[in-house]
């Protein structure tokens, strides 16, 4: 884990997170408020800089990186973002980075314990090959905001795909209408590390609650949140944003193939909705009960501004998706409704090509 403790953690009423989280403020002393002003006052930001920053830089960066990850990166235009993975040979999920580039280099925003086992593997597939990595994430920090910040506007920014069917993808997802996604804009601003506290002096501020409140809401997964070491793509509806089935060999590529044409991902994506009555939230890791039998794990876990206590879960495929579920620490139980987001049968049969389910979602807001 990289270990960068922010400075905006001195700002009033500034609580600590903890986990994926830890290093910058979950709240401010009203996660509720703090997730309204996300979504309603222009300018809220979110201080994302406990993440990492590793940066491709050399006349081959794109080329290479379309080589060794599931998406095609070739072409990316100066300030066009990607979501890319690079997977095991057994196609298993190892890194999820955020990519951008701004026409010299390729910036690959992280999770913190992303960073170093990345920025590692790559520079030991350099070979011949012209590219340069390096870990910024002493020099860089990120901040996430809904949309326009003033005096960001021209800073490098990684915009969120989610929840687009890009080029070359596929939707897993079970929809009857609009997908809950389509209603959240996410941006992520590279500033200097050195310039955070001043950048964001005069801006409202939320906590990582509130952004996470948001991600869960809109079926968004998050790279060592959603996954452990058994995750496939298609178990969390990945193939719509950060897998282009139609590019060249990459290792994990077989199971990538296989899965999406012959079978079913092993385990689905959920979103619960949870009983309030009790006043407090599961934990993540939380057992998923169908009865009295284990069905899967409660991933993330949130109370949302409208819809109340939310929480995503993987569970087996062969879960009952009417089944009436109970979610336990051991000690307290929480009563849960499942919303299907990957359904038991998802595959090529009842999936949707890039194209099919929306176009691009257009420009910065």
């Amino acid at each position: 884990m990289t270990d960068h403790r922010s400075p905006l953690l001195a700002r009033p009423g500034a609580v600590e997170a903890e986990g994926l989280d830890r290093g910058v403020a979950a709240h401010y002393g009203d996660p509720l408020r703090e997730q309204r002003a996300l979504v309603r006052t222009p300018g809220t930001v979110v201080d994302l800089s406990h993440k990492g920053v590793v940066t491709v830089t050399g006349p081959d960066r794109l080329s290479w990186l379309t080589t060794l990850s599931s998406q095609v990166l070739t072409g990316l235009t100066p300030g066009a973002g990607a979501e890319t993975l690079f997977l095991s040979v057994q196609g298993r999920i190892e890194t999820a980075p955020h990519v951008v580039d701004d026409g010299t280099t390729t910036w690959l925003i992280t999770e913190a314990g992303e960073t170093a086992p990345l920025a590692a593997w790559l520079g030991s597939m350099r070979f011949a090959l012209r590219v340069e990595i390096t870990d910024r994430t002493g020099e860089w920090a990120v901040l996430g905001a809904a949309g326009t910040v003033p005096g960001l506007e021209e800073r490098l920014a990684w915009r969120d795909p989610w929840p687009e069917v890009v080029p070359g993808g596929w939707s897993y997802a079970a929809l009857d209408g609009p997908h809950p996604g389509e209603e959240r804009t996410w941006w992520e601003h590279l500033v200097p590390r050195d310039e955070l506290d001043a950048l964001t002096g005069d801006l409202p501020l939320a906590g990582a609650w509130a952004a996470e409140a948001l991600r869960i809401a809109a079926w968004r997964p998050r790279w060592g949140a959603e996954t452990d070491e058994r995750t496939i793509p298609h178990e969390l509806d990945l193939l719509r944003t950060a897998v282009h089935l139609e590019k060249g060999c990459y290792k994990g590529q077989e199971t990538v193939a296989r899965v999406h044409n012959l079978g079913h991902p092993p385990r689905r994506l959920v979103l619960l909705d949870l009983d309030g009555s009790e006043h407090t939230l599961p934990p993540a890791g939380a057992d998923v009960l169908a009865g009295e039998r284990s069905v899967g794990r409660v991933t993330s876990v949130q109370l949302h501004h409208e819809q109340g206590p939310i929480a995503l879960a993987v569970l087996k495929r062969t879960a009952d998706p009417a089944a009436q579920l109970v979610v336990t620490d051991g000690e307290q139980r929480w009563a849960a409704a499942q919303q299907v987001v990957v359904p038991p049968d998802a595959g090529q049969v009842v999936g949707r090509q890039s194209g099919f389910l929306r176009g691009p979602r257009g420009t910065r807001p």
